[in-house]
C-alpha cells in the first residue's frame, strides 16, 4: 500500500515529501490510520547519524497515535474505531528469556525498530511520519478513552522511558525522587514520579525552569553550581533519573545519592562518564541504565496515565514544519514535546 510520508534522504539534508510502500493487512496485523506522531530527539539523532547505522530513505517517528482502520482475520484484542498507539519497537523475536518474561525491549536477538530497522520478512521499517502504519497486534497498545491523543503521543516513549525505571527502582510513598534535565524525558518523570507518590526534586544548573517545574509537579527545586551547593544536599536522594545529554561532574551528582541509592541513566552523552569509584564505594551506590519498556508495561504505563489523566506537555506542528522543529529542538525551544499533525500530510 503507497503511502504519504516525510523522510531523510542523506545525513544533514532536510526531511522532504515521499511515499513509502507499506504491507498489505496481514492475519495477525492492525492497519493503524495514523492521527499523531511525537517528535523524539533520538529522530533527530538517527536522521543525523549520529549514533552510526542510519539507514535512508528514513521515515523517523515511534510516538505513533490513531484510530485501528483494519483488522486481520486472527486478531482477537482489537476492533476498527479503537485509539491506538505504536511506540519503539514493532517485533522480537518472541522466545528468548527477556521476551518471555514481556521485556522485549532487551530482546536477547534484537528487537525490531519502529522505523530505521529490518523487519522478520526482511522488509525495512517506516515510522509514524507518515499517514498509515500496519503493525502484529502484539505490538499494539490501546490508548484510555479519556487522554487526547494528540499528547498522548509523547507516552510512548518519553512516558515509558521514565515510567519504566521509576517502576523498576520502586518509586512511590516515603522516596525520594530526584531528576535531571527538565526537558521532554525529564518532564514526564516529573509528572509520572509525583503521581507515584514520590517526594520529587527537580536538579538545575539555574533557576529559569523553576517555574515550570513547580507546575508540573515538583515538591522542591534545587539549584546546583558550586561544591557547597553539592555538600549541602549530600546522601539526600533513594532514586535520580538522570536524562541530561551532556557530559557531567558523576562525582558531584553521585555524592547526592543516600546509601544504596541509584543513578539511572536515560541520556546518552557523546562521551563516557567518568564513574567516581569511591563515591559508589563508600555509599553501596550504584549507576544504571534503562531503555524503554516492554509491550505490558508500557500498556501499564498508559493506563497508569489514564487513571492519572497524565498526558505530555505539547506544541502541535503541521508535518511541513519538521525541519524547523529540529532546528528549535536543539535549541530547546519547545516545552516539551513536538507532536505532528498527521492531517496535515493528508491534504
Amino acid at each position: 500500500m503507497l503511502t504519504p510520508a516525510y523522510a531523510a534522504f542523506k545525513v544533514n539534508e532536510p526531511l522532504k515529501p515521499h511515499n513509502i510502500t507499506r504491507r498489505e493487512t496481514g492475519p495477525n496485523d492492525v492497519k493503524i490510520d495514523i492521527h499523531f506522531c511525537g517528535v523524539c530527539h533520538s529522530d533527530l539523532h538517527q536522521v543525523r547519524d549520529e549514533w552510526g547505522g542510519s539507514t535512508f530513505p528514513m521515515v523517523p517517528g515511534h510516538e505513533i497515535v490513531g484510530v485501528v482502520s483494519e483488522v486481520g482475520k486472527g486478531v482477537k484484542n482489537f476492533k476498527v474505531g479503537d485509539k491506538v498507539g505504536v511506540g519503539c519497537l514493532v517485533n522480537s523475536c518472541q522466545h528468548c528469556r527477556s521476551c518471555d518474561e514481556g521485556l522485549e525491549q532487551y530482546c536477547s536477538n534484537g528487537f525490531v525498530g519502529t522505523y530505521n530497522g529490518i523487519d522478520k520478512d526482511g522488509t525495512p521499517t517506516y515510522g509514524g511520519y507518515s499517514t498509515m502504519v500496519v503493525v502484529d497486534e502484539n505490538f499494539v497498545l490501546k490508548i484510555p478513552a479519556n487522554l487526547p491523543l494528540d499528547a498522548a503521543a509523547p507516552l510512548l516513549c518519553a512516558g515509558i522511558t521514565t515510567y519504566s525505571p521509576l517502576r523498576h527502582w520502586k518509586a512511590g510513598k516515603n522516596t525520594k525522587v530526584a531528576v535531571m534535565g527538565l526537558g521532554g524525558l525529564g518532564h514526564m518523570a516529573v509528572k509520572l514520579a509525583n503521581a507515584m507518590g514520590s517526594h520529587v526534586t527537580i536538579l538545575s544548573s539555574s533557576e529559569k525552569k523553576r517555574a515550570d517545574g513547580e507546575r508540573l509537579g515538583a515538591h522542591d527545586f534545587l539549584v546546583l553550581k558550586t561544591e557547597e551547593d553539592f555538600a549541602k544536599h549530600a546522601n539526600r536522594f533513594d532514586l535520580i533519573i538522570n536524562t541530561v545529554s551532556a557530559p557531567l561532574d558523576m562525582n558531584s551528582h553521585v555524592s547526592l545519592l543516600n546509601r544504596d541509592g541509584t543513578m539511572v541513566l536515560l541520556g546518552a552523552p557523546p562521551k563516557p562518564h567518568e564513574l567516581p569509584a569511591m563515591s559508589l564505594i563508600f555509599g553501596r551506590r550504584t549507576v544504571a541504565g534503562s531503555l524503554i519498556g516492554g509491550i505490558k508495561e508500557t500498556q501499564e504505563m498508559l493506563d497508569f496515565c489514564g487513571e492519572h489523566n497524565i498526558v505530555s506537555d505539547i506544541e502541535t506542528i503541521p508535518m511541513n514544519q519538521i525541519n524547523e522543529a529540529y532546528e528549535r529542538m536543539l535549541k530547546g525551544d519547545v516545552k516539551y514535546r513536538f507532536v505532528i499533525d498527521l492531517g496535515s500530510l493528508k491534504k
